[in-house]
């Protein structure tokens, strides 16, 4: 394969710098960004808030222990996504072959673009310059042979850095390292390395494979390629991306609910949004999933498949309340989750009978105005009563497509 030259370019603090950078009364100050209600979690902390000890995922009471002045914003998930595209944008004016690899992070390969341009190193910092121009936000680079080298690279500067691992530097800079710095190693493969005596990447690399896959079967092969810091994973465009698997919502509610007719509720929001998307993408899917979190956190899905494709709020909905009507609740609720899978692109046809007509009718007549005006402008009068949801964004969103979300 010839020798790929990729950037990955990493915002710094996301969220709390937008946030910083919309209200200049919060620059240099300790914040932290929140979802609504009173369980909401850190989702991202400014650098003086991570300086006192604030991380992601504290509560806020832990967060006001650790920063007794620490500021609280609740997210914007449209501005977020505002700057992701625009960050986007600007990648692009560099090389076509730009991969959101989550709201905040980009894959770029310039292999083709370093005569235009001279260098890596003069790319990414023209994109650095640019982006603090235009934003105000600033960015970490990561610079090497592959995808998993250069997000590594990225995170060794931060904030604000250019950091460039080259091939020949690439056994020097992993034998040391700590394995759980890769990308795709996380708390449980990390501790069943460590009992094979497997702390550091060079340790990894050194590793037998046949032991790495006999140990870890089909991920012991990819282990290996880790260890010695080779990938050959593609950057992947946007218009290139492999169509979605499943398209899922879950959100945590503001108190425990035991109700089934409650939780009925929030199964018919979480299913207008699941169809929506679906919609959007233009699929049907065969098998919906429902996924509760009681109130000790264990966490369980039960699944339900159908005969026929289906793609309207409605119908994935009574999927999704036959599940929950079979299920035996042994505590209140925190958490519900629905999904959909097991996509399929159907023909485009007419109904066949007046109801469905309408229903179709119907349909398309609710999405185009919660298009065009937000979520939820038109809904289904049992969701009335409901506070505005306003989830955390997740890292799957794309600027288009039906990983979108609007917001």
């Amino acid at each position: 394969m010839p020798r790929r030259t990729i950037i990955h370019l990493d915002m710094d603090a996301f969220f709390a710098s937008v946030e910083q950078q919309c209200n200049p009364r919060l620059r240099r100050k300790p914040v932290a960004v929140v979802g609504r209600g009173h369980r909401t979690v850190i989702t991202t902390s400014s650098y003086e808030a991570r300086a006192c000890g604030v991380k992601t995922g504290m509560n806020t009471r832990e967060a006001l222990r650790c920063c007794p002045g620490i500021i609280f914003v609740e997210a914007d998930n449209a501005r977020y996504t505002h700057t992701c595209a625009e960050f986007a944008a600007l990648c692009r004016e560099f090389t076509p072959l730009v991969e959101i690899f989550s709201v905040d992070e980009v894959f770029l390969d310039v292999s083709g673009s370093l005569k235009l341009f001279n260098s890596a190193r003069a790319i990414a910092s023209g994109i650095k310059k640019r982006l603090r121009q235009q934003t105000g936000l600033t960015c970490s680079a990561g610079i090497a042979p592959n995808k998993l080298l250069a997000k590594l690279a990225s995170t060794m500067g931060k904030p604000d850095g250019l950091v460039a691992i080259g091939p020949a530097d690439t056994p020097r800079f992993l034998e040391n390292l700590p394995v759980s710095r890769l990308c795709g190693i996380g708390k449980k493969l990390e501790q069943k390395l460590a009992a094979m005596g497997i702390t550091t990447c060079g340790q990894l690399g050194r590793t037998p494979p046949a032991l790495l896959r006999q140990r870890f079967g089909i991920i012991g092969e990819a282990l290996d390629h880790m260890g010695r810091g080779e990938d050959d994973s593609p950057v992947i465009p946007l218009e290139r991306a492999p169509e979605p698997c499943s398209v899922g919502h879950s959100m945590t509610l503001s108190r425990n609910i035991g109700r089934r007719d409650l939780l009925a509720v929030h199964l018919l929001r979480l299913s207008e949004m699941v169809g929506r998307r679906t919609r959007r993408g233009g699929f049907s899917g065969k098998t919906v999933t429902l996924t509760l979190r009681y109130a000790d956190f264990s966490t369980f899905s039960r699944q339900r498949s159908v005969s026929a494709p289906i793609c309207a709020s409605r119908d994935i909905y009574l999927v999704a309340k036959s599940i929950l009507d079979a299920i035996r609740l042994a505590q209140s609720v925190r958490l519900v989750g629905v999904s959909l899978s097991r996509l399929v692109q159907p023909p485009r046809q007419i109904p066949l009978f007046p109801e469905q007509r309408r229903q179709q009718e119907l349909t398309r007549a609710m999405d185009t105005i919660n298009n065009r005006f937000g979520d939820f402008t038109v809904t289904w009068a049992n969701l009335g009563f409901l506070d505005e949801y306003t989830g955390v964004i997740s890292p799957a969103w794309r600027p288009r497509g039906t990983r979108k979300i609007d917001f």
